[in-house]
């Protein structure tokens, strides 16, 4: 059972990010459409999607449509009650919904100011008095959110769940734009950071096509404050230690170099998101410990 999902632009839509993360962080089968943003690519897309208008997008394996990641969120968990989008136990999970369904329709002033741009870290962007209140309001539910589920691990309600996949744009946003918040709200936000679906979705960003001029900002950069990925470049020709690419099998056609290997794989945007990354992917990792052939 495999699910057809439209995104945008993996460096840029954040509710793109959302969409998938509640199939990739749950591990639930689902196939991507891309389109870059503003361009006519999202509309031509979604023409086999109607009444759809917007990425994500989401098809069922039986042909229903549904956009919007809340309803995405709440069909996935009925259809797939064991992969826990949502927690058990009813304060938990009544939690988690409000958390959720105040992260799809507020925090105006800080998706206006803050854009997602996952391919930059800026020193500081003058957030306006508006944002400073949405990022208030975002300590407050959060801190609210733990209490009242006695959450205390790095997520919010418990395990991590689909209110987590909603705020994980917020997270990027705060470390893009190096947003003031406190030791908990950033101990929140470096989890997300690390967790193992966003190192991939920002790794497939970095190199999801050109940088998209209405995101640029003339703020001064500053590195990633996420973890550090292992250094990785792209090489010539196809002599690699692997015999075909390890996420699809087919033949190598590019290569990478790490820790003085040489790796292949069965095109461009394969390699060089593992260059971005490359212990975002298990399938690599497995790779680079030699238990692949």
């Amino acid at each position: 059972m495999t699910y057809d999902l439209v995104i945008g632009d993996r460096g840029y839509s954040s509710w793109s990010l959302r969409g998938w993360l509640l199939f990739d962080a749950f591990d639930i089968p689902v196939r991507t459409h891309s389109a870059r943003l503003y361009t006519d690519e999202l509309p031509k897309l979604l023409q086999d999607y109607r009444p759809a208008r917007t990425a994500p997008t989401m098809r069922t394996p039986e042909g229903a449509v549904v956009p919007e990641t809340i309803a995405i969120a709440e069909e996935l968990a009925t259809r797939h009650p064991e992969a826990g989008l949502w927690p058990e136990a009813p304060v938990a999970r009544a939690t988690a919904r409000v958390l959720a369904a105040e992260m799809h329709a507020g925090f105006v002033a800080l998706r206006s100011h803050c854009p997602m741009n996952l391919r930059v870290s800026y020193e500081d962007c003058a957030p306006t008095p508006e944002v400073l209140a949405d990022l208030a309001r975002l300590e407050e539910i959060w801190a609210w959110a733990r209490d009242a589920t006695g959450a205390r691990g790095p997520w919010l309600c418990g395990e991590y769940s689909a209110a987590d996949a909603f705020f994980a744009p917020v997270a990027g946003r705060i470390a893009g734009y190096n947003l003031p918040v406190g030791p908990a709200a950033m101990a929140y936000v470096n989890a997300h950071l690390a967790h193992p679906s966003f190192r991939r979705w920002r790794a497939m960003g970095l190199v999801d096509g050109a940088d998209q001029a209405f995101y640029r900002r003339d703020y001064k950069r500053r590195d990633w404050p996420g973890p550090v990925p292992l250094p990785a470049r792209a090489v010539a020709g196809t002599q690699a230690e692997n015999a075909a690419c390890p996420y699809s099998g087919k033949p190598i056609t590019h290569v990478l170099e790490v820790q003085g290997r040489r790796f292949g794989f069965c095109n461009a945007f394969c390699r060089d998101k593992t260059v971005a990354d490359p212990e975002a992917w298990p399938k690599f990792r497995t790779l680079l410990a030699g238990e692949l052939a």
